[in-house]
C-alpha cells in the first residue's frame, strides 16, 4: 500500500534553487515519488511512498526554515500514482499571475468541512469552484457557480466580469486542496470584498471527514495522479472510458475525433526510439496514445484499475479483430512485429495487459 501526501506552505524562500538538489535528493534516498514545487513564495505538491517514507521526508520539510506548521492531507492507493519524482523551480506554486496576492499578509474565514454544509445553504452564501472546467466536469459542491476557466490564471479576469453578480452576497471559495482559494481569498478581499470564506483543507478534506450520507458533494474529485478521481473517504473510483475529464491534461493523448472519451494515463517523457502507439476506439471516438516502453506499462496498469479486467479484454480483443488497436514497428511488447505481420501485433498487447492485472 502506497501512502499519498499532498501539501502545500506559504512562507518566504530567499533562494529556492538551493533547495531543490537536496530535496531531490532526499526524495530519491527515501524512495519517495511524486512532483513538489518551489518558488520564493513556499512549496506546493503530491508525494508518494511508503508509510516510513512520507513520515521521514514530512519531517525532513518541517526542518527547513519557514516551514514548521507546514499541514498536509493524506490518502492511500494500492498501485504507485506517480513514475517518477521531480522536484521544480517556479515563479508561482500555484500559478494566478497577481504579482500583488499574497496569502501570508490576509486570507478569507476558513470553514471546518464539518461546518461547510450549513455555510453553503445559507440563502446569502454565493458558493464558487475555483478550480479548472475539467475538474469541475466530473464532480462540484451541489449549486456551486462554475467561473468555467481553462487555468486558475484566468480567474482574476472572470471576477471582474462577474463580480456584480454577487452583490450584497457572501461569497464562500473551494478547491482541491486549500491552496487555491489562499489566493483566490487573498486577491477578492483586495477588490473590496468583505465576507470571504474558504473550505480548510479543500474538497479532499471535505471527502474524508463528511459521512457520504450527509455530504452535498455531487461526483468525483479529480486529483493530479494516476488515480484520476477519488471519491467519500478518499477512495479509488472506478471511471470508464467516457467519462468526460480532461484530454488537455494528458500530453501524451492526441484527440483525433471531436469527443470527450479519455484514457487516463500518466505523462511519462518519451524516448524517441522506444515509441509506441496505441488507438482507442470508443464509436466514432479515436484517441491516440504515444509513450516508451515504461509508460506503455503503466497505461496497461492504469487501464486495468479503472475498468474490470474481463471488460477490458473484451474491448481491446473486439479492437484488436477490427484493427483499431495497432502499433507500429517499434513494438516494445512484440520486437518482431512489422507491417508484415501487424495483425498479430495488438493479441500480443491483449494478452500482456491481462497478465498485468
Amino acid at each position: 500500500m502506497f501512502t499519498i501526501a499532498a501539501l502545500y506552505h506559504f512562507t518566504r524562500f530567499e533562494d529556492p534553487a538551493a533547495l531543490q538538489g537536496p530535496l531531490q535528493e532526499k526524495c530519491e534516498a527515501l524512495g519517495i515519488y511524486g512532483s513538489l514545487l518551489i518558488a520564493k513564495e513556499g512549496i506546493n505538491g503530491t508525494i508518494s511512498g511508503s508509510r516510513d517514507g512520507i513520515d521521514a521526508i514530512l519531517a525532513h520539510l518541517r526542518s527547513i526554515p519557514g516551514c514548521a506548521d507546514l499541514e498536509h492531507k493524506e490518502s492511500t492507493a494500492s498501485l504507485p500514482p506517480f513514475p517518477r519524482m521531480k522536484v521544480k523551480l517556479k515563479k508561482e506554486i500555484v500559478t494566478m499571475g497577481q504579482p500583488d496576492v499574497d496569502p501570508k499578509a490576509r486570507v478569507g474565514h476558513y470553514v471546518e468541512a464539518q461546518d461547510w454544509n450549513e455555510l453553503i445553504l445559507a440563502p446569502d452564501v454565493a458558493v464558487i469552484d475555483t478550480r479548472n472546467d475539467y475538474e469541475v466536469g466530473i464532480g462540484t459542491f451541489e449549486g456551486a457557480i462554475d467561473p468555467d476557466t481553462k487555468s486558475f490564471r484566468e480567474f482574476p479576469k472572470w471576477w471582474e466580469d462577474n463580480k456584480d453578480r454577487f452583490h450584497n452576497k457572501r461569497i464562500a471559495m473551494f478547491c482541491t486542496g486549500g491552496i487555491r482559494c489562499e489566493k483566490s481569498t487573498n486577491y477578492l478581499l483586495s477588490q473590496g470584498v468583505e465576507d470571504v470564506y474558504h473550505l480548510k483543507g479543500g474538497i479532499l478534506k471535505y471527502l474524508e471527514d463528511v459521512p457520504e450520507a450527509d455530504s452535498k458533494w455531487d461526483g468525483e474529485c479529480f486529483v493530479f495522479d494516476a488515480r484520476v478521481s477519488v471519491g467519500h473517504g478518499l477512495k479509488k473510483v472506478r471511471i470508464s472510458f467516457a467519462m468526460p475529464v480532461a484530454a488537455r491534461y494528458y500530453p501524451l493523448i492526441k484527440k483525433t475525433h471531436n469527443t470527450n472519451t479519455v484514457l487516463p494515463v500518466t505523462n511519462v517523457p518519451m524516448k524517441p526510439r522506444q515509441r509506441t502507439k496505441i488507438a482507442f476506439a470508443n464509436g466514432k471516438s479515436k484517441f491516440i496514445w504515444r509513450g516508451n516502453a515504461v509508460s506503455s506499462i503503466w497505461l496497461a496498469t492504469t487501464a486495468i484499475r479503472c475498468l474490470h479486467p474481463a471488460r477490458l479484454a473484451r474491448h481491446l480483443t473486439a479492437m484488436a479483430k477490427t484493427g483499431s488497436l495497432q502499433f507500429p514497428k517499434h513494438d516494445h511488447l512484440d520486437r518482431r512485429s512489422s507491417p508484415n505481420n501487424r495483425p498479430k501485433t495488438p493479441f500480443v498487447a491483449v494478452s500482456a495487459l491481462w497478465r498485468l492485472r
